[in-house]
């Protein structure tokens, strides 16, 4: 074992959590869709595994994660009964990611402002399967007891959500350079006013989705079709030309960053199917956005 600078031994337990950190928050983050949540329930893993034996445990990595799960779930279940009374439509909390999270397409994938949506409608625990199974592929038997059910019952859980999700993912995995592409068409036709430009690469059933938390002004509700997308993009360029866009990787993908006099005001997120855009995700609550600010590491 190594030791510190002052000559001390660290402390095993310290030295697990820190090497699975970045794994842990990915795992929280996938279930919860938010990173602030996220940080909780690693804060409640740690105090649960500093008690642990750790002479008892075969596998620290498989262990960590189970203790993860089990928070998740805890708060997941909370979660549910809160979003009921939130203002408005919710969305995931974007983070900025380092480029290696898009070099990893599934992990991308799975931490897309898409693939979270839709993780959204299944239950607490299809979820918890779905994503140990299909994103960090765990074995069934390891599953079970992340979940308390049966490796049986885990099959059949895990078969009803990855049907579910098929059926409701993007149609196919976007290259970078395609959805560089339709970030910078999305920036410049904003920014310029050109409605025929947002409508040559609008989908013509594309939703528009804001989050604004009760905290700042965001659409009410979800806005589909086009036209009337690309009109309330482009009806009040004084607006437009108070802000900066700037490109970045938010979950793994390209988006775009809305500044106000230097701070982060909005974060825009694209779906992106068959070339066109089929849903933007415009996140303004400023609760949501502190993961914006430095790259949060992801792994699996």
């Amino acid at each position: 074992m190594t030791s510190t600078s002052d000559g001390q031994c660290p402390d095993p337990a310290v030295e697990a959590f820190v090497d699975h950190r970045n794994l842990l928050f990915t795992v929280a983050y996938e279930m919860l869709g938010s990173a602030a949540d996220a940080e909780d329930v690693l804060q409640e893993t740690w105090l649960r595994w500093a008690d642990v034996d750790l002479s008892t445990v075969r596998d620290q990595r498989a262990y960590l994660v189970r203790i993860t799960t089990r928070q998740s779930l805890n708060r997941l279940r909370t979660l549910g009964r809160r979003r009921e009374s939130y203002v408005g439509s919710w969305l995931p909390a974007p983070l900025l990611t380092a480029p290696d999270v898009a070099e990893d397409v599934e992990l991308a994938e799975s931490v897309s402002m898409a693939m979270l949506l839709v993780l959204e409608t299944l239950g607490p625990t299809e979820r918890a399967v779905f994503v140990l199974r299909e994103v960090f592929g765990l074995a069934y038997d390891e599953i079970a007891e992340a979940v308390d059910k049966s490796p049986a019952a885990v099959r059949q859980i895990a078969h009803r959500a990855q049907a579910h999700v098929a059926a409701r993912r993007p149609r196919g995995i976007v290259s970078r350079a395609e959805a560089r592409q339709a970030v910078e068409a999305f920036r410049r036709a904003v920014e310029t006013g050109d409605l025929q430009g947002l409508l040559d690469i609008l989908a013509p059933d594309v939703v528009l989705i804001g989050d604004g938390g009760g905290i700042r002004q965001a659409i009410p509700r979800p806005i589909i079709g086009a036209v009337k997308v690309a009109r309330l993009l482009t009806a009040r360029p004084d607006l437009v030309a108070d802000l900066s866009a700037e490109p970045v990787e938010a979950n793994g993908y390209p988006a775009l960053v809305l500044r106000l006099d230097g701070e982060i005001d909005a974060v825009v997120a694209l779906r992106i199917d068959d070339g066109l855009i089929t849903e933007l995700y415009a996140v303004r609550n400023p609760e949501k956005l502190s993961h914006m600010r430095q790259e949060t590491a992801l792994r699996r």
